[in-house]
């Protein structure tokens, strides 16, 4: 049985991390992998609740939204990105920890320091093997978007510059585990981009469990 890999998207909303996300899982599947696809607020029943209060529901503040979301993700790794990795599998989830780094911790200015001591505690230290950082201007991002906003979605245009430049900052921090790429690229270009970072890893019998 080989070692679990665990896979993240991040970036803005409408950068394509639920389509890059989808395409690396089924590129998996091919190869013969277990892969569990999921995404963070709402991979559990009750993430799936906690993700309509926080982005659907009614107003609440800051420091609300982020324990919010780390119980979401404490409860999502320990019942299914954990379990998944012992097994052997790819995890592959639509979001992780950087997201309330950058939003909350930059976007919220509720210190980047302390939402991701937060939210480490939360996950017990599991980190991704990669992260997969979809950079674009927060501008174009706008125009992507489809349907009614949500709470963050209608969070400002300086909002979302703070949480752009929190992503970015947080890759050259650790190049190692990230990978950024130009959401404006074609879509099949980031795909390669992405199987060909995920292809080494798995070339070199990767560390996918808790450190």
């Amino acid at each position: 049985m080989h070692p679990g890999l665990f896979v993240s998207f991040e970036g803005g909303d409408g950068a394509g991390k639920t389509t890059q996300s989808q395409l690396l899982g089924t590129w998996l599947e091919g190869q013969g992998y277990e892969v569990v696809r999921t995404r963070e607020p709402g991979g559990t029943e009750l993430g799936r609740t906690l993700r309509s209060a926080v982005l659907h529901g009614d107003h609440v503040d800051a420091r609300t939204e982020a324990l919010l979301y780390a119980t979401d993700r404490a409860h999502h790794v320990a019942s299914v990105v954990r379990p998944a990795l012992a097994r052997g599998a790819i995890v592959v989830t639509d979001r992780y920890l950087d997201s309330s780094v950058a939003y909350q911790g930059t976007g919220r200015e509720l210190g980047a320091d302390e939402i991701e001591r937060l939210n480490l505690w939360a996950v017990d230290g599991l980190l991704p093997s990669v992260t997969v950082l979809l950079d674009l201007d927060p501008a174009a991002m706008a125009a992507r978007l489809t349907g009614e906003p949500d709470r963050l979605e209608r969070a400002g245009d300086e909002f979302h510059r703070r949480t752009r430049a929190a992503f970015l900052e947080r890759a050259a921090a650790d190049p190692g585990r990230w990978l950024v790429l130009d959401a404006a690229r074609p879509v099949e270009e980031l795909a390669a981009a992405v199987r060909a970072r995920v292809a080494l890893l798995l070339g070199a019998a990767p560390e996918g469990s808790a450190p």
